[in-house]
């Protein structure tokens, strides 16, 4: 997992895609990318596929996305990536998913997420943002294990990137009101809880699934204007100016902010240690639970990479997803 000598790469903030994968041929791996006809998911796409892998893209939108599959083979010269429909907060879409997948799978990229202005509910009741950004990526992940499994077994291993957020700083896992039943709802919190979520299945895992060859890391893409930012309301569009004329963080490119997705995904680095969060493709310094993020945006908080609560979310998600 963590430990106190981090893991340094040769890239920076303003790294891209494309010098991630300088060199780099990833003919014979195969991928998925959760949410890949949009922002970080499309670039992350064509860069994978640029680089020969063979890449399967999960969307909700499959028109939307075999337009994007189209315009990926003509700019690349590649085959043009594969669609697939996934719909993260519902059970039924994410079970079909896994049942129609037949082959060793290499790298599973959980890009997803989305962002609420309001309180919002799946048809089980559950808090959607946590249910899209987590629950979902947890049910594709664990359906997924043996493929990733055989996967690990032909290429020495197969890697789990989970795109998290410097929201995580905002708040851990509340595990006695996770869908905001009793507390008000504050999508920032919300949104918040399912990030630091995603770091947290990184970590378990890794701790679980390591002895089949597995490893999972999770990233924080940085600053980067997407169709994320759709549904905010005019106080989550204040607070995020406020944060950037603060120098919390600076707006990065689509390719600079997918590059640390990339890092985790390609670079001996990470190819065998898991459980570990990436800032601008670095392995991220912890600081504790009461830090600032203004103080510290470039941190991740002890909450977010305690095995304890690792294992408890592992839990409690497991029961909630099969259910």
């Amino acid at each position: 997992m963590t430990s106190s000598a981090l893991i340094t790469t040769p890239f920076t903030a303003s790294s891209t895609t494309d010098e991630v994968l300088r060199g780099v041929d990833l003919t014979g791996v195969r991928a998925v990318v959760t949410g890949a006809s949009s922002g970080l998911g499309i670039e992350t796409t064509r860069a994978l596929t640029a680089a020969g892998a063979e890449v399967f893209m999960a969307v909700r939108n499959t028109a939307a996305g075999g337009a994007v599959a189209s315009d990926i083979a003509s700019s690349t010269g590649r085959p043009a990536p594969q669609v697939r429909p996934l719909n993260l907060a519902d059970r039924a879409s994410v079970a079909r998913f896994v049942a129609a997948w037949e082959h060793p799978l290499h790298l599973l990229i959980n890009n997803a997420g989305v962002v609420t202005g309001g309180l919002e509910r799946t048809t089980e009741g559950w808090e959607l943002q946590f249910t899209t950004n987590h629950l979902g990526h947890f049910a594709l992940a664990e359906g997924l294990h043996s493929a990733l499994r055989d996967g690990a077994a032909e290429r020495s291993g197969a890697r789990i990137v989970v795109v998290s957020s410097t929201a995580h700083m905002r708040s851990g896992v509340d595990f006695d009101d996770l869908h905001f039943l009793r507390r008000a709802y504050d999508p920032q919190i919300a949104y918040a809880q399912s990030k630091t979520a995603n770091s947290l299945f990184a970590v378990e895992a890794t701790r679980l699934w390591a002895p089949d060859g597995i490893v999972a890391n999770s990233v924080n893409p940085g600053g980067v204007a997407t169709g994320l930012q759709r549904s905010f309301t005019p106080e989550q569009k204040a607070s995020l100016d406020a944060a950037e004329a603060a120098g919390v963080f600076a707006y990065k490119t689509i390719e600079q902010g997918a590059a640390s997705t990339l890092v985790a995904a390609v670079r001996p680095e990470f190819a065998h240690t898991g459980g570990h969060y990436l800032d601008d493709g670095q392995e991220a310094y912890t600081v504790p639970n009461d830090t600032s993020l203004g103080d510290h945006p470039h941190g991740v908080k002890e909450w977010a990479l305690d095995l304890a609560l690792a294992e408890q979310l592992w839990a409690v998600s497991t029961e909630l997803v099969h259910s």
